[in-house]
């Protein structure tokens, strides 16, 4: 799939954003007609149109004037905020300006609408991010170690020969020691019992054939007997099954590919410098060259 920051539409987009947002940033508030507030007929629209979303109901005459005379209020004080420097050395402004020109391009790659090629590579290239896990429903019998000692293992045996005679009417929920879980499990995904059971416990499920009593396995709680009832393998879901899905996960990926390469494309333009440090002691720079030796040398 070709990278978004490659495409001539997006170029065109992001070019004029950028130019657009530098000239917001730089203009000089004291140059030229710097002393001239034009409210044009859009702002007084957008200014009814905001009070009418908050309050349910137009403005008043009066109520209009009043938010005219605060935007005006507002555009000077922003003027002569930046004519005298106070957005230097500011970390909320900083931060915000960031957040800006960061959702310039989230707001970009909202406007592509990815075609059905599009979302099936990405789903080609990650299957991790949308494969269902394998799901099993299973019956075990548990036995306390701690409560048996050595003759846990004996008991095991002998109630793994109880539960695989097809003669047996034994009911398995009467066997075994109590423990405040339940003791059949409807089909739940392979995670959700790792959680209840343990890794090596969930494997252990995956491996077992069903229908057929095994064990003893071996979990935080104690050791059990088990019996998958039934399973159903992970798989990857068609592109139809999962679309939403897919598409939320294109746009985040290239939403953080495009912010990257926007980066790349700023900093090249920069020299990053180091000041020399005091007192013998080394600068950021040195640390970084120094711990990427080390890395290479590993």
């Amino acid at each position: 799939m070709k990278s978004l920051s490659r495409e001539p539409l997006i170029h065109f987009l992001f070019i004029g954003a950028v130019l657009f947002l530098l000239f917001e940033l730089f203009n000089d508030p004291a140059g030229q007609q710097s002393n001239r507030v034009v409210v044009t007929n859009g702002q007084i629209e957008y200014l009814k149109a905001s009070y009418a979303r908050s309050r349910q109901r137009p403005p008043t005459e009066q109520e209009l004037q009043g938010l005219v005379e605060g935007y005006v209020r507002e555009e000077i004080f922003y003027r002569e905020a930046l004519a005298l420097g106070l957005d230097k050395n500011d970390t909320v402004i900083r931060r915000r300006l960031k957040q800006k020109l960061e959702l310039m391009s989230d707001d970009l790659v909202g406007i592509i609408v990815p075609s059905d090629e599009d979302l099936q590579h990405f789903l080609k290239i990650h299957p991790e991010n949308f494969r269902t896990e394998p799901r099993i429903a299973f019956r075990h019998v548990y036995l306390n170690v701690y409560q048996r000692g050595n003759a846990v293992t004996d008991e095991a045996a002998r109630l793994l020969a109880v539960l695989s005679d097809d003669g047996n009417k034994s009911d398995p929920d009467t066997l075994g020691d109590s423990i405040m879980l339940p003791k059949t499990f409807s089909l739940s995904p392979v995670s959700d019992i790792a959680k209840m059971f343990g890794k090596p416990f969930s494997l252990e499920l995956i491996k077992s054939k069903p229908g057929q009593w095994t064990g003893p396995v071996q979990s935080g709680y104690g050791l059990h007997l088990i019996l998958v009832t039934d399973q159903i393998a992970g798989r990857l879901p068609l592109l139809d099954e999962i679309r939403e899905a897919v598409e939320w996960e294109w746009s985040a990926f290239h939403r953080k590919e495009l912010k990257e390469n926007i980066y790349n494309e700023f900093h090249e333009k920069y020299t990053v410098e180091f000041e020399q440090p005091v007192n013998g002691t080394r600068n950021i720079q040195a640390i970084s060259a120094a711990q990427a030796a080390e890395e290479k040398q590993q």
